[in-house]
């Protein structure tokens, strides 16, 4: 049975994964349309011809291209932030559409990849496509886990779905997109000591450090956000490395109901707290790309077959 959200959003982590992206031929949009209503039955359909695979995917759209979709839009949707710190900067690279799949099998990743690529036809062209692989027990090629503190359970839909705030959107999700290159030379020079202080966390045994123990630069330091009642501010983070001979990196990818959390985080890392002390693990990786995306419900994307 269909759920009301795209299953790639709150789906548990994978072994493999394909983030692609896509700018969109504007004189074929009735086309992108029709792909993007099928675009569902597809993908359920490939999910029920290869049931142990765990195969999900989501379907993204930027504010670049949203108003020629839809006369309404999500409340919180823009472009990515241009943040820039004393010796750190992310900027905007946003593109129109973002196809996020993952499973246990880079074949069935590929082959449902595939089919919505030919689907969409003349609609799109590719920007980017980056194959990204789980690295030991879902560690980064830092050598440290990633996502060790993602939301458990029924509380991924609660921190990654859009619920009654905004009603038209119900079920979307707000999606982030950074390709980060490491310096993995510069990373290794350092003992192991000075990594754990960078991390905020231990290496081996991935436990993190106690609070008051942390440096102010620590990256656990500065990516953990409190609210105004002192209750931890959360995304959903579905990052994985990717790699080759020559470049190697993460591919940052989170889910949140509201954007707004992100880019906190982002402030936090690039600008620092109120006394300008920022993310040290930023002098080992530099981010190349910064994309922002409304994943919208499964309704959503099926009711555009009536929108011509």
């Amino acid at each position: 049975m269909m759920t009301p959200f795209q299953t790639g959003i709150i789906a548990e982590a994978s072994s493999d994964a394909l983030f692609i992206t896509f700018n969109v031929n504007r004189s074929e949009i009735n086309t992108l349309k029709n792909a993007l209503a099928a675009a569902p039955a597809l993908i359920e359909e490939l999910q029920a011809q290869f049931p142990a695979a765990e195969l999900h995917a989501a379907i993204g759209l930027s504010d670049l291209i949203w108003d020629e979709l839809d006369t309404t839009r999500p409340q919180l949707l823009a472009t990515f932030p241009h943040i820039t710190g004393k010796d750190i900067e992310f900027t905007p690279t946003d593109v129109d559409l973002v196809l996020h799949i993952r499973s246990s099998r880079h074949d069935t990743t590929y082959q449902l990849a595939s089919v919505l690529f030919k689907a969409f036809g003349n609609s799109v062209t590719l920007v980017d496509e980056v194959s990204c692989f789980k690295y030991l027990d879902n560690r980064d090629l830092t050598g440290f886990v990633d996502g060790t503190e993602n939301p458990a359970g029924e509380q991924r839909k609660a921190v990654a779905l859009v619920g009654d705030e905004d009603p038209r959107f119900e079920h979307g999700s707000y999606f982030n997109l950074m390709r980060f290159v490491h310096d993995l030379e510069k990373w290794e020079k350092e003992d192991i000591k000075t990594q754990e202080d960078i991390f905020g966390r231990t290496k081996h045994t991935n436990q993190e450090y106690p609070s008051a123990e942390k440096s102010v630069h620590a990256h656990t330091k500065r990516t953990s956000l409190k609210d105004e009642n002192g209750n931890s501010m959360e995304i959903l983070r579905h990052s994985m490395p990717f790699a080759s001979l020559t470049e190697k990196g993460l591919m940052f990818a989170s889910y949140s109901k509201t954007p707004v959390i992100f880019n906190l985080m982002l402030e936090s890392m690039v600008k620092g707290d109120e006394n300008g002390n920022t993310d040290h693990l930023m002098k080992y990786t530099r981010a190349t790309t910064g994309q922002a995306f409304f994943i919208p419900s499964n309704q959503w994307l099926m009711s555009l077959s009536n929108s011509k």
